[in-house]
């Protein structure tokens, strides 16, 4: 099997770095926020585009005639994060669902049926058999090819990412103040993982797209886009 690509962890949590309450988001509902988490867990990294000619060693241009293989990003999340998704929005579209569950496909909400996984919902038991699942889904042409791996929920999902070498990236929102939570992200700074926080223009370059200057407030809950990247 190949390396396993990088995952990025995006995530929103109270300075506390509580995530949830009774399996929902404590606090109201942050559209600003969604949106920037859809815009991003759906924009591709630019590559070089290999479709482009090149000059020649005659002089003349050179085209490619294989048609660029489509690409998109996989959001990786437990089984509880699938079934707080509304089933309207369900799989969440433009990306390739995994779902991390020790229950059979036809036991999961919005899945009942036995058919292999399509190319918007795989199921796997863990984050690595997530990555080797859709290694070979994209191998037999069910899925296309991967841009970025981002997981997205919930705690014992983050906990088990930020335990792999393969984890380099998390997406943190970061509320400006707290709320009753049951739910807890992972503590990055001070401790031993070696995660350090990148400048405003690092983000940038990261989400590829520009962030406001010390962060937004709505729904009178102010919050700010970061980026936090391993060392090493």
């Amino acid at each position: 099997m190949p390396p396993s690509p990088p995952l990025t962890l995006i995530v929103a949590a109270t300075p506390k770095n509580g995530i949830g309450k009774n399996g929902a988001l404590p606090w109201p509902m942050l559209k600003k926020e969604m949106a920037y988490f859809a815009r991003v867990t759906k924009r591709l990294p630019n590559s070089p585009d290999q479709t482009k000619g090149g000059d020649g060693d005659d002089g003349t241009t050179s085209k490619s005639t294989t048609p660029p293989r489509p690409r998109r990003n996989a959001v990786i999340m437990g089984r509880k994060t699938w079934a707080s998704i509304p089933p309207r929005f369900r799989p969440l579209k433009d990306r390739t669902n995994i779902v991390i569950s020790s229950q059979p496909r036809s036991a999961l909400p919005g899945l009942n049926d036995t058919s292999e996984e399509s190319d918007d919902v795989i199921v796997s038991s863990s984050i690595l058999d997530a990555l080797r699942d859709l290694e070979r889904g994209v191998e037999a042409g069910r899925v296309p090819a991967l841009g970025r791996a981002f997981v997205i929920g919930g705690a014992r999902v983050y906990e088990d990412a930020l335990g792999l070498e393969c984890a380099r990236s998390v997406l943190l929102t970061r509320l400006g103040r707290e709320f009753e939570c049951d739910t807890f992200f992972p503590e990055l700074e001070g401790g031993e993982r070696g995660w350090v926080r990148r400048s405003k223009g690092e983000l940038e370059e990261f989400v590829g797209e520009e962030v406001v200057e010390g962060g937004l407030v709505e729904e009178g809950v102010g919050f700010e886009f970061q980026l936090w990247e391993r060392e090493g």
